[in-house]
Order: structure tokens, then C-alpha cells, then sequence
């Protein structure tokens, strides 16, 4: 039975009591044949990346994906802990929402729908996409060995289409109901930590951003707000012995679009540091508070951010923080790491081949993309332990100079490991020369035949 490397092995015991025995035995090859594997992360590939590929119980590795008992939201639990214990161990614990869509096709899989390709469309270019939509919650953080902050998935869950869950007689979920939902599973695991949550303009919900802030410890939401967004003054005291039910707002306040255009608006200027990737951006903001309201739908308190740039590189902007008392400038930081999601889901895509598997059975669907999203923060996990030099790590070329690590390098030197550890570990410590058996010659051979 294939042993991982003693460094990689200390850190999936975490999750050894989650799966039986057996099950455990099987879900290793499975991580590191998905970790070694190329283009194609199906359960085949990644047994013939372990050189199981005569293996005649090849099913058993399948039932870990399709029948075996064990719980994604333990796992996403337990991943969760090592994340923040590593990466974040202290302040808030900021996190993205947002939704991939997986493009599949073919009649057994029942949950998929038309959904708009983010990928592919633009504004003024519409393209619709079969496929699953994921609604996926990732840890914001810092890495140190790379130099700026990346999105880790640490839960992941299938939204279904609105047909699918009425052919099954189920109440449809939107999207803003999964990011609730997963919100308030990661507010019941960690209640005594500050939480924000960032997102995009489709999450600017009222029923969602109030659902957010009755919790016993709220979690704080930033998002975009609609600069024609009808605002109010707070609610006035009532006065002794006044009549009538309680009023929800107080006077209406001019919309944001109208206090862009004031020459009487107060603007601060401030410099952000990473502006989508971008580097520094000065830019102008303007903050206030008040309170949005739309008939039908409870009141939410909140602060209003407007951005504009001096030299008028891109249109006003308005964001929004459902935590009154967070600072202007720190919304401003929060939302700007909301860049990171997408591109950790094109990482994802690139890197680990979410977009390739092709079970069949509805509980291997809605455990394999997950799990490859988690794999994403299982490297950088592994590689966070391993880089005592970023410079040594990183892929450099004539042609290309990078400064810090990327993912691609961060996979490469967990796959380096690996490898050592399965064709290398009878080497002799020392020398310049290795003994190379024929198998590895064959088997690396292979390997660079089939890669996509």
C-alpha cells in the first residue's frame, strides 16, 4: 500500500477519523493520484497516476466518491481549522461568496440547468452554459509565500436548477439562500470570531443582508449597492402614547447617484494597495450611514461607500457594509479582495480539472467538485509548510519573471514531494547520482505522452 511522505501524511490525520479504515486507505490514493495526476481529474486518472491502473478492485476507489459514508461539511469543518490556524489565527475572518458554474451535459445528470457563463459572456455579449451551478465559500487570506491574498474553498454546495427541484416537489433554493446557509454554518462553528462576508452585486438582497444581521453574532456583509437604492434616516424615537404600528425608516434620503453629482459632497481621497491586481489606485470616497428599505422586506441598517476616480478611469461606484461602525477605508479593503474568487476558480479549473469528471451516481456529483475545490486549499496548506525559500520554488524563465510563487508553483512542489516519496524513498541520502528504475523511466514516459 502506498505510504505519503511523513510532512504530507502529519497533516491529513486531521482528517483520518472522519472516514472508516478502509475508506481512509482509499480516500489517500485518491488525494494524492488527484495531486499527481494531469489535465483529467477522474478516479481513473488518478490511478493510473499511482500506478494502479492494472488494480482489478478499481470499484472500491469509486465507492468512496459514490456509496461510502462520510460527511463533506465534517471535512469542510476540519479544513476550516487548519486554514485559520495556519493562515489567519487572530482579527476577523473574512470570506467570499460566490458561484461557479461546472459545464456538464448528458441526461444522468439531473441537477444541471441554463444558467449565464460568466466566463464567457461580457456586457454586451450574453452566453448561456449547461452545466451545475456551485455556491462556493472561500477563506480571504494572506499567504505569505506567495505575497498577497488568495480565496481557499472550504465549502462547496450544488444549487440545483429551479426545474430539477420542482420535479422532486422540493422548495427552490436561490443562490442568496445557499451563501445564508453556509454563512451560518461557519457563524455556528466559530461564534466567538468576528466574520465578513464579501460578494458581489447579486448578493445585495434585502431578505439576505437582514437574515445576516438578526443572528445572535451577525456576520457583516459587503457588497455592491445600486447607486438608485431607496435610503432612509433611521426610524425616530415614538413618543409617549403614540398610536399606529412602529415605523420601519424615517425620511427618505436623496439616492446616491444624487449625492455623486452634489458639489457639496465631501470626498476624502485614499490609495488602495491592490486594486484588482492591478497594483496602487488612488481613488475618492464619500460614507455615510443610513437605512435601506423596499416595501415587503425588512429594514437594513447599513454604511454606503461611494468610489470615484480622480482621473475618471471607471464610473462611480457604490458599495455597501452591513456593520455600521466599520471604517470607510476598511469596506473599501475588504471589497477589493473579492477579485481573488474568480480567480481561484480559473486556478481551479486550469490546475486541478474541476471541469472533467464524469461520474455518473448523484452522491459522487455533488462530492467531487468539492472536493477538488478543497484540494486547492489542501495545497496551499501543504506548500505553506514546505517554502522555506519562495525564490527556489518559483518557475522562472527568460521569458517570464516572477516575483513570488504562484499556484502552479505551489503544486509543484507538493507533486515534487510526492514523487520523491513514491520512486525516490530507497535512494541513498547525498551524491549527485540517483539509481532510476525502469518503471519510473516508463511511468514518467506515460505521463508526458497523455498531459493535455
Amino acid at each position: 500500500m502506498y505510504q505519503l511522505p511523513p510532512s504530507i501524511a502529519a497533516l491529513l490525520v486531521s482528517f483520518a477519523p472522519l472516514f472508516s479504515r478502509r475508506v481512509w486507505a482509499h480516500a489517500q490514493v485518491l488525494v494524492a493520484g488527484a495531486l499527481l495526476a494531469p489535465a483529467q481529474r477522474t478516479v481513473t486518472a488518478a490511478l493510473r497516476a499511482m500506478g494502479l491502473a492494472q488494480t482489478a478492485q478499481f470499484h472500491r476507489y469509486h465507492r468512496v466518491l459514490s456509496h461510502a459514508r462520510w460527511s463533506g461539511l465534517a471535512v469542510g469543518r476540519t479544513l476550516l481549522a487548519l486554514l485559520v490556524a495556519a493562515f489567519a489565527p487572530d482579527g476577523p475572518l473574512v470570506f467570499g461568496v460566490d458561484e461557479t458554474l461546472e459545464r456538464r451535459r448528458g441526461k444522468r445528470i439531473a441537477a444541471k440547468g441554463l444558467y449565464r457563463d460568466a466566463v464567457r459572456s461580457s456586457k454586451g455579449y450574453f452566453v448561456k452554459a449547461s452545466g451545475l451551478r456551485w455556491a462556493c465559500l472561500m477563506l480571504l487570506v494572506p499567504i505569505p509565500f506567495a505575497a498577497r491574498t488568495w480565496a481557499l474553498p472550504v465549502l462547496t454546495a450544488l444549487a440545483p436548477s429551479e426545474r430539477h427541484d420542482a420535479e422532486r416537489g422540493r422548495r427552490h433554493k436561490t443562490l442568496t439562500d445557499w451563501a445564508r446557509q453556509l454563512l451560518l454554518v461557519v457563524r455556528r462553528w466559530w461564534p466567538e470570531r468576528a466574520i465578513v462576508a464579501v460578494a458581489d452585486s447579486g448578493y445585495a438582497a434585502l431578505a439576505f443582508l437582514a437574515a445576516c444581521r438578526a443572528w445572535r453574532n451577525p456576520v457583516a456583509v459587503v457588497t455592491r449597492l445600486r447607486l438608485d437604492a431607496a435610503l432612509y434616516e433611521p426610524t425616530p424615537p415614538r413618543r409617549p402614547g403614540q398610536k399606529g404600528r412602529p415605523r420601519k425608516k424615517g425620511r427618505r434620503l436623496p439616492t446616491l447617484a444624487a449625492r455623486a453629482a452634489d458639489p457639496e459632497t465631501a470626498w476624502a481621497g485614499i490609495t488602495i494597495a491592490n486594486w484588482y491586481g492591478a497594483g496602487e489606485r488612488a481613488v475618492e470616497v464619500a460614507s455615510d450611514t443610513a437605512v435601506w428599505y423596499h416595501t415587503g422586506l425588512p429594514p437594513v441598517p447599513l454604511r454606503w461607500v461611494l468610489i470615484r476616480d480622480p482621473q475618471g478611469r471607471f464610473a462611480t461606484q457604490a458599495l455597501l457594509c452591513t456593520d455600521q461602525e466599520a471604517a470607510p477605508e476598511q469596506v473599501l479593503a475588504w471589497f477589493v479582495l473579492r477579485w481573488q474568487l474568480e480567480v481561484t476558480l480559473e486556478e481551479a479549473r486550469r490546475h486541478l480539472g474541476v471541469e472533467t469528471q464524469r461520474q455518473w451516481s448523484e452522491a459522487a456529483i455533488r462530492r467531487t467538485t468539492p472536493a477538488l475545490l478543497g484540494l486547492f486549499s489542501l495545497v496551499a496548506l501543504l506548500a505553506h509548510a514546505r517554502m522555506a525559500d519562495p525564490a527556489d520554488a518559483t518557475r522562472q524563465a527568460a521569458w517570464y519573471r516572477k516575483t513570488h510563487p504562484t499556484f502552479a508553483d505551489a503544486l509543484a512542489l507538493v507533486r515534487r514531494e510526492l514523487w520523491r516519496q513514491k520512486l525516490f524513498h530507497t535512494s541513498p541520502c547525498g551524491g549527485e547520482l540517483i539509481k532510476v528504475p525502469r518503471v519510473l523511466v516508463e511511468h514518467l514516459t506515460e505521463a508526458l505522452c497523455y498531459v493535455a
